[in-house]
């Protein structure tokens, strides 16, 4: 019974996903039938839901780390969670203010690095940095267009 109250704790801790709840439940001892029958029972009282885990996660790696959408997916897809759950997660960021992000961390690092007078390097240091945090190349590049101008020498 407290193996039963252990994994209650830990799904009302905080927003999990199945993968984090079987390991848990094998960590605890569970046997593999043991498992799906407390999965079950997590789902049918609705302490585990991935689509509600998905939606909390993508919101918070983006809203307290300042992840991009790259970066989210990888790490949604190494919890095993569905690509309809992701495609709802990313209803939680809102593209103005995912470009608005992107802004902000690309003139922060343009002020932590300028002391660089080359724009080459400049961009190629800003570009990986972005592309680190799991933003588009695409929108990296668009920024870079805009802002940074190279030296044509």
């Amino acid at each position: 019974m407290e193996k039963n109250a252990a994994i209650i704790h830990y799904c009302q801790y905080q927003e999990r996903c199945h993968y984090e709840v079987k390991n848990k439940l094998y960590e605890l001892g569970f046997n593999t039938s043991q498992v799906n029958e407390q999965i079950a029972a997590l789902i049918e009282i609705d302490l585990l839901n991935e689509e509600r885990f998905s939606r909390a996660f993508a919101r918070g790696r983006f809203r307290l780390k300042k992840w991009g959408r790259v970066k989210i997916k990888q790490h949604l897809l190494q919890r095993k969670i569905s690509d309809y759950c992701i495609k709802k997660a990313f209803t939680e960021i809102d593209d103005i203010e995912y470009e608005t992000t992107l802004c902000y961390l690309a003139q922060k690092k343009q002020e932590e690095l300028s002391k660089e007078k080359n724009g080459m390097v400049l961009k190629g240091k800003i570009y990986n940095y972005l592309l680190q945090k799991g933003y588009e190349g695409d929108i990296i590049n668009n920024w870079l267009k805009e802002n940074i101008k190279t030296n044509s020498r």
